[in-house]
């Protein structure tokens, strides 16, 4: 396959750009990151992202097939492999052949046996609670080289953004929901006892710290006594 030109290459980049800072799930953006890999990068038969949180939890999405599930499957497993290696440690890893890999003494065979030579892992992000990588697989062996290396490194930043937008659109709503909750509590609380806004609050500042509730528990449970 023959290396796409650079405007085309541009130009996919920027379409890319413009879904990521689009209103869309996370995970249809990683799905076109994921796709896109396989169109701009010759040799990657296989894309998939894998998050891996704590307690040794993970979620492989956007494989362009079901073969990045299995090998995330594996890694989790063994408990090691490239896209672990990527999403909590390095950069970007690569392997050339796994058929003799001595990184990982139990997933690369498993992952030759079931024909996978070359594997090309990029770090997405990295926090308290999860870590990420996007993963590119070859069924035949050197299939990446530095250029491959460049396009993916481009290719996760994109990931990475769509993954970190996402997370702060939940955080955005989950304060706007704890704010909204606290709000009508203060109210039910106003009308019930005829106190001010800043009584109010204090009240269910006070009950949160006397109980060791969270505020937004102590919010909820005002909230559920309305009508009662």
């Amino acid at each position: 396959m023959n290396p796409m030109p650079t405007h085309e290459l541009a130009r996919r980049m920027a379409e890319l750009a413009r879904q990521v800072a689009s209103p869309r799930r996370v995970e249809d953006v990683l799905s076109d990151v994921t796709a896109e890999a396989r169109t701009l990068i010759p040799g990657v038969d296989a894309a998939g992202v894998l998050l891996v949180g704590t307690a040794g939890r993970f979620e492989s999405v956007a494989g362009t097939s079901e073969l990045p599930h299995r090998l995330d499957e594996l890694q989790m497993r063994f408990k090691e492999g490239p896209c672990l290696d990527a999403a909590l440690d390095q950069t970007v890893v690569r392997t050339d052949d796994f058929r003799s890999e001595a990184r990982w003494p139990q997933y690369a065979p498993a992952a030759a046996e079931i024909g996978v030579l070359s594997g090309l892992s990029f770090k997405l992000y990295t926090s308290e609670q999860a870590a990420g990588a996007l993963n590119l697989f070859g069924l035949r062996a050197n299939a990446f080289d530095d250029e491959a290396e460049t396009i993916g490194a481009i290719l996760a930043a994109h990931a990475a953004a769509a993954i970190i937008a996402g997370r702060q659109s939940e955080q955005l709503e989950s304060a706007l929901s704890t704010r909204d909750r606290i709000g009508q509590a203060k109210g039910i609380i106003m009308e019930r006892y005829d106190v001010d806004d800043v009584a109010a609050f204090d009240m269910l500042r006070r009950l949160s710290q006397d109980s060791n509730t969270k505020l937004t528990e102590v919010a909820a449970k005002v909230i559920e006594t309305r009508g009662t």
